[in-house]
């Protein structure tokens, strides 16, 4: 469990472009046909929040958010409206640029959220395939740090590229004075088989998970895991958190993503959690059902 309540922020998807590949990326087939929010809709739900306070944060997010060039007046609009927390969603290289990040600042932005690869450029980079995106990224994340009431909340996808990565991530991000949280998401492909093979097996990443999250809690640092199986957290069970800020998004993305077929465990009858996305179609595909690793959740174990 981290530090933000989901259900307390709305998240608005702006744009689909994006200049990054990353081998990861969910939407790259869909990408081109996505349509982002429209200016009406986006005025809707300002106008809407201005009269009830439903929510105090909005997310503006997208393929890439930074390549809409009047993403700071969409901020100004959103704090206009009584939005407390503006975030973006990025990949952070464009923070890096002279000025860039305090603009959006200025105009209200105060929440981060980064996708962070790897622990180094070369990892990184061979993740989002651009060369000179882990140094840009790091760069932006420590001016943003260099602004009082800025917070950096970052994602890592983990993937068999990227899972043993996870404790020399959080090292590698230990000078981000801002840094609040980190979010670990076990990647899922938007499909029912995994062709790039980039899904991890559970059983293999949940050791690392369990050192990331141990160098982060030495440093203060919030950690939220996503899509990994509850029972198999142990001691680290409370840290999951599935839970998603109420999202606007073309309707045809959720076609794709209806494709993993989550909740798939053989347990799942007998099973107490009320967090657990279970397993995917494709992940039962790659390794099994795993009925002899999973287990029917009772609780939270003692933190």
């Amino acid at each position: 469990m981290g530090r933000y309540d989901n259900a307390s922020y709305v998240s608005a998807t702006l744009e689909f472009r994006c200049n990054l590949r990353c081998v990861h990326c969910m939407i790259e087939g869909t990408m081109d046909r996505l349509q982002p929010v429209s200016d009406e809709a986006f005025d809707h739900v300002l106008r809407r929040n201005e009269e009830t306070r439903q929510y105090s944060g909005l997310v503006m997010t997208g393929s890439e958010i930074t390549l809409r060039r009047d993403l700071p007046d969409l901020a100004r609009r959103a704090r206009a409206a009584g939005f407390e927390h503006i975030r973006i969603q990025t990949h952070g290289m464009h923070l890096s640029r002279p000025g860039y990040a305090e603009q959006l600042i200025e105009a209200g932005v105060n929440e981060f959220f980064v996708s962070v690869a790897g622990s180094d450029a070369a990892t990184h980079d061979g993740i989002t395939t651009i060369k000179g995106s882990f140094d840009k990224m790091i760069r932006g994340m420590e001016i943003v740090s260099s602004f009082p009431g800025t917070a950096i909340i970052t994602n890592t996808v983990v993937t068999e590229r990227s899972y043993r990565l996870l404790p020399d991530v959080v090292d590698a991000l230990s000078g981000i004075a801002a840094l609040s949280q980190m979010e670990f998401w076990h990647y899922f492909p938007m499909s029912r088989t995994d062709d790039k093979l980039l899904l991890a097996d559970y059983r293999l990443i949940v050791p690392y998970l369990r050192q990331a999250c141990e160098r982060a809690d030495a440093r203060g640092i919030a950690v939220e895991i996503k899509n990994v199986p509850q029972c198999l957290l142990g001691q680290d069970d409370w840290r999951l958190d599935n839970g998603q800020a109420a999202l606007l998004i073309d309707p045809d993305f959720w076609i794709e993503f209806d494709k993993n077929g989550f909740y798939r465990c053989p347990h799942r009858e007998r099973c107490a959690s009320k967090a657990c996305l279970g397993l995917t179609e494709a992940y039962i595909a790659r390794f099994g059902d795993m009925a002899a690793d999973l287990a029917p959740y009772s609780g939270l174990t003692s933190r």
